[in-house]
Parts: C-alpha cells; structure tokens; sequence
C-alpha cells in the first residue's frame, strides 16, 4: 500500500459500505456519509478504525480508547470530493491529487501560470474582451415607450476574457525524477554582430560560469537544473511573478490570472522561493515584487523560507495616479485609488548583507545648502547665495513682506543656482557631538578665527571646517536624471519617483507587464556591485536582464513563454545594439551597446503535448490527438487508457463538459516528471536532441 494515496484508501474502506454508493459504485453518497458519521455509525466507525493509515491520521488514542477526529475527516472528504465534473472524470481515469492539503504538504504546483495574458488582458473597460455570436429567437420589447419586433436571429456579444491556468499539484510520493538535472537544447549565442554558434561557455578561475544566460522552460525546473553551478553563487535576485487577487469579480482590475485559488498560489511561490535561496549567497538579498492583495500572505511566507531575522524591509512604490476610472469607486466610498505596490526585501544572511546607501531624488530642496565656497590663493572664499539671491531679486536680506508667488520664484531661483553650480555649494553642519575630540578642538578653534580651514581625518579625508561647524557638499547629494539634477535624499522604504509602468522601454511594449528601468537600477544599485549575479526567473520582456546588462552585471533570465515582438530576446538584442531608453541615458550609465548573452532551452518532451491540448479547439481535436498521445508520449502510469478511449470520451456528460474542463483532464493524463528530457537520457533517439546540444549541455554540468 505504500504507492497508494491516502485519498484511495478511505474511498477503498468506504466502498466496503454498500449504503454510501450507486450500483457502480461510482458515486459516493457524501450527504449519507455525513449523517452516519453525525451519528456514529458502529459498522462505518470500525471500518475505518481497522485500516492502520486511516486510525493514524484521523483517531487519537487515549489509554486504551481511540477518539474519532471527525471534524477533520470530514474536512479531508469535503477537499477530495469526486462529485464535480473535472474530478469525477479524473479518477475514473486512475488519477489523484494525493494525501495532504496543499499548504501541509511538501506540495509542488508544476506549471506555469499563462503570464501571456498580459498581451490580452486590459487595464480599461475596453480590452481584454472575447466577441460571440447568440442565437435568440424572436421577440417584442419596449424602446422609448414603444414597442419594439426583433426577428430570431444570431446577434454579436462580449464578454471579459478569462484566461484559463491549468495548474497540477504534485503530492510528495509523486515527485519522483521531477528535479533532476534537465538537458538544454537550442543554443545560441547574441551579439552585437548577429546570432553566433556556441562554441564554449566560458568559466572564471573557480570553474563559475561566466556568461550572460537566458533559459526557455518551466522556470521550476529551470532553477533545480542550474543549481549545481549556481548554488550560493548568485548576489541578487529580483523578481515580478503573477500576483494573487482575492477579488475575481473586480472587473476593473488587471489581473495576471484570475483563476490561482490562495493554496495553489502559495505553493507555486513556495517551491520556487525554496530553491531560490539555495542560489543566493550568504551576503545576497532577494526583491519580491507584489500587490496589496498577496502581501501580507507572501510575507508570512517568506518568513518561514528566509527566516523573519532576514527581513529588510517592505518598500512601497508609486505605480499610479490618483486619477483614471477608478475614481467613480472612490466617489461611492467603496475603494480609494490603488497607486502602490510593495516589494519584500528579505537578506540571505542579515548578519553578512549590506546594501549601499544611495541618494534619490528628494521631495523639496533644502535651503540649508546655500553657501557656495570656492577655493583662491588667499584659502577658501564663502558666499551666502541665499541672501545674495534675495537681494538680487527683491532687494532684502530675508522673505518678510514678500507674497507667496514671490517667495516661490526665490526658492525656485536658489534651486537652479544651486544645483546647476553644486560642485561649489555647501550646507553649514554644527551639530558635531558624535564628532571625535580632535575634530571638535579644531571646529572650537576655528570657529574663532571666522574662516574656514581644512581637518584631516585618520583615513586621510578632507573636511572643510567653518564657524566651528562641518560644510557638507551639496554635490554628493545631487541626483541626476535624463540631463536634468534634483536635489537628493537618503533612500528610504517608500519611493514616490518611480513612475508608472513604462509602454515602450527597449522597443518592446508590454505596458501592463514590465517595471521600469529606474526601478531595476535601484535595487541593482543598492545591492550588488559590477560583476555581481543577478536573477529574475520570471523574466517576463526581460527589464531585469536590460539593466544589469546596462550597469555591468552578470545575468540570469528564466521565462517560459515567448512574447515574440515583445520578448525579451528582442529586448536584449536592442540593449547590444545601443539601445538608448530607459537608463541608457543616465551621466552613471551612458549605454553605447556591447556584449552578448547565451540562449537556450530546457528540452520539451510531455511540455510538447501539454502544449498540443491547450492549442485544441474542440473535443473532436482533443479525441485526435489522444492517439497520438500514448504512443508518442509519457503518459500517467495508472491511466486506464482502453477505458478513457472506448468508454469515457463518449458519454455524454463528458461531451457535454466545457472545453477547458475536457482540457483539463487530458492534461492530467500527462506524467509531469517527463515534462522535459533528463540529461541522464538525453541521449535516447526517441528525444531526437543533436550531439551538439548533447555536448554544450555536459558542458554545462562541466562534464565529459
């Protein structure tokens, strides 16, 4: 009994009770179950008491009594109910979801969700719609008070698109071969004079790949292959993976994929949060991005992976306008404007993890920088601009009497000054106690003498000292952006100046589904240095891999789906080229183009014929491919193929079934550890994987 679930073995004991089936035993009477449970059924009670796995779990004994933990056994039939359409058919085929609930359970949620619906779905209320025709009959209305004869007819409708996820959750005795090293096919590599043949993958002294990659695949399993030569390896990882919504009714709202129950989304995060801090290293740092919704859930998450010692912190960003359609939901007091989302900055290693403290752009400038000091033969000369400017303009030493229009066309004056000139403007400091004795002797000495002199400190720094007070530089404060320079602030966990969502960064244009460059480079900038690794295996149009290319990091990209026009292998190409959005502008930066990157792909095999049923679109198709199916493919080992095909695919309730459902359990038939081909057996002929990717691919694991 060790290969069988669970689940199979209480619907075993319960078919030992006549009472609870039809004749065919095939449909369980869950309502009579319940009843005789409410009431202690001698004879139901000692059936389940007599199986061992089923006293284990749900009876507990107390001295020589066993107490019946109804409560949760009910809960177990009511989460593996075999009454609706999708799971009914599933198990008349031999399959099952396994012994645990998903958020118990070492679980694992294979497939990837279809993030192309970014491409379709809208942010208005006038994309993301499917068009269909209806037939109605005939019929009379009434129209401005008259009546109104419609003849039958086949009429034009929409309705909002539902992007479907087929989604399947491994139970632990089912993973069996699923995390083994994977063979990568289809290598490439890009660069600024074109798409070349691989020929090596180059290494550093330490035998750590060297090289910028982009893997196409499940990014699942993508991760467990490339563990062995990424493992502890990798500085930084940011990510933006579909977001949990809890209000699938929200029409407005654009939504990744409406149909991730709260369990399966956790899961999907889980597994790969998992194998995510198996890569970092010790001093490494993860970003999360994520909406109000999945908040809070994910950050009880990631506390249990990364442990609630290593959180940073939960930094806001502004992502929108207190303006747009919306506003009629702020008008009838039911929802303010969502202009936020938050990333989860979590540390692999609080007590080893540093970032750099870094300037942004600051909310007002501050008036305290207003000396301007310039070094002559004479020592250092010291002008107040601020009161030169006042009596530039209004011919006064202070903004007493002056309106509010002209105290904002001073302020506004000393700004530009100030920043256009602030290599030589300084702020006046006197707040010294944290200082050293030494500095504090030479500030009080000074401040007599009226002018300023210059401190020496112990790691051989200058320090201009004034009036017994520190001159700090407005120029390591200055922040500068496309040309233009801001007044800095140290960073803090809400930044308000990233903007919204770009439409056409890189020359791709997904303008519901990518972050700004900016924001990449912040987090790039605050964590890692030049040469560092960075990953994003939700790669999406690939900002993440454009702007580490831009700032001189190595990169790793994994993304499962191609955007074609809108890729991130077009996106990148446009980065070698010299491409000049985003970042590529800013004074740090200035991007002219250069370097490459290696592309390749996890090998499909079962992937191919997952790929095969969802682009069906009918079951006539679905039947024609089933033979196909078993012969070509892996498919369940338990399937009851003979059943499905004579018997099953022609009654009329499974005809009747949506699509999706009929999709549904096609795609459950599939084994799921034979998804891609194992580098183990690559070398099969079935799998037809050329000798050179054979051999890149031993490269890779840096065999023979």
């Amino acid at each position: 009994m060790n290969g069988i679930s669970l689940r199979d073995i209480i619907f075993g004991v319960l078919q030992q009770d006549n009472r609870l089936w039809n004749k065919e035993k095939t449909e369980l009477n869950r309502r009579l179950l319940f009843d005789l449970l409410d009431n202690f059924d001698e004879t139901l009670l000692q059936l389940l008491l007599q199986n061992k796995k089923i006293r284990e779990k749900f009876f507990v004994k107390i001295k020589d009594v066993y107490v019946f933990k109804i409560n949760d056994f009910k809960f177990f039939i009511e989460e593996n109910k075999i009454d609706n359409s999708y799971t009914q058919y599933k198990n008349r085929i031999g399959l099952s979801d396994g012994e645990e609930f998903i958020k118990f359970g070492n679980k694992v949620v294979l497939d990837f969700p279809f993030k192309d619906c970014v491409l379709q779905g809208g942010q208005t209320t006038e994309e993301g719609f499917d068009i269909y025709f209806e037939y109605e009959p005939e019929k009379t209305k009434i129209k401005n008070g008259k009546k109104v004869f419609e003849p039958a007819g086949y009429r034009k409708k929409q309705t909002r698109r539902k992007e479907i996820f087929f989604n399947q959750i491994l139970a632990q005795d089912e993973i069996d071969r699923l995390f083994e090293e994977k063979a990568f096919v289809n290598w490439k590599r890009y660069t600024k004079d074109g798409v070349k043949e691989v020929t090596e993958i180059r290494r550093d002294d330490d035998g750590l790949i060297r090289e910028n990659l982009v893997i196409r695949g499940n990014n699942l399993l993508a991760l467990h292959s490339i563990k062995s030569q990424f493992r502890e390896k990798v500085k930084l990882i940011y990510i933006d993976p579909p977001y949990y919504f809890k209000n699938e009714k929200d029409e407005d709202a654009f939504k990744y994929n409406t149909n991730f129950k709260l369990s399966t989304w956790l899961t999907f995060m889980k597994n790969r949060l998992e194998v995510a801090k198996e890569l970092l290293k010790d001093e490494g740092a993860i970003f999360v991005q994520i909406n109000d919704d999945g908040q809070a859930y994910l950050k009880i998450l990631m506390d249990e992976i990364f442990g609630m010692e290593n959180f940073k912190e939960c930094i806001s960003v502004k992502t929108g306008s207190e303006s747009g359609v919306n506003a009629i939901n702020v008008l009838r007091g039911e929802q303010l404007f969502k202009v936020k989302e938050h990333i989860l900055y979590y540390a692999k290693n609080s007590a080893k993890h540093r970032f750099k403290p870094i300037y942004v752009k600051g909310m007002s400038y501050n008036e305290d920088y207003r000396l301007e000091v310039k070094k002559s033969k004479n020592g250092y000369e010291v002008k107040d601009i601020y009161k030169e400017i006042l009596r530039k303009l209004y011919n006064q030493d202070n903004l007493r009497g002056l309106s509010n229009e002209q105290k904002y066309v001073f302020y506004a004056s000393l700004e530009e000054y100030c920043l256009a000139n602030c290599e030589h403007i300084y702020a006046l400091k006197k707040d010294i106690q944290k200082s050293g004795d030494d500095f504090k002797k030479f500030a009080r000495e000074n401040k007599a003498k009226n002018i300023v002199e210059e401190y020496k400190t112990y790691d051989d720094r200058i320090i201009l000292v004034y009036k017994g007070g520190m001159l700090t530089p407005l120029k390591d404060r200055v922040v500068e952006e496309n040309g233009s320079k801001y007044y800095g602030t140290l960073i803090s966990d809400f930044w308000w100046d990233i903007g919204a969502t770009p439409y056409a960064e890189g020359s791709v244009e997904l303008k519901s589904g990518k972050k700004p460059e900016k924001l990449l480079k912040r987090i790039i900038s605050l964590c890692t240095d030049p040469g560092d690794i960075v990953m994003d295996f939700f790669l999406g149009s690939g900002s993440t891999a454009a702007v580490s290319m831009k700032m001189q990091r190595q990169f790793i990209g994994i993304e499962q789906l191609d955007y074609q026009e809108n890729d991130s292998i077009i996106r990148l190409q446009n980065v070698i080229k010299g491409d000049q959005t985003g970042i590529s502008k800013d004074s740090d930066i200035n991007w002219q183009g250069g370097g490459d990157f290696i592309y390749c792909e996890l090998a499909k095999w079962n992937e191919k014929a997952k790929e095969e049923i969802n682009m069906c679109n009918s079951l006539k198709e679905l039947i024609d491919l089933f033979d196909i199916l078993y012969e070509k493919y892996f498919l369940n080992y338990n399937l009851k193929i003979n059943e499905f095909k004579n018997k099953v695919i022609k009654e009329k309730t499974f005809i009747d079934l949506p699509l999706e459902e009929q999709k549904r359990i096609f795609l459950a038939m599939l084994d799921l550890n034979q998804m891609y081909v194992l580098k183990s057996e690559m070398a099969d002929s079935r799998y037809g994987i050329s000798e050179q990717d054979q051999k890149l691919t031993c490269l890779f694991y840096q065999e023979e």
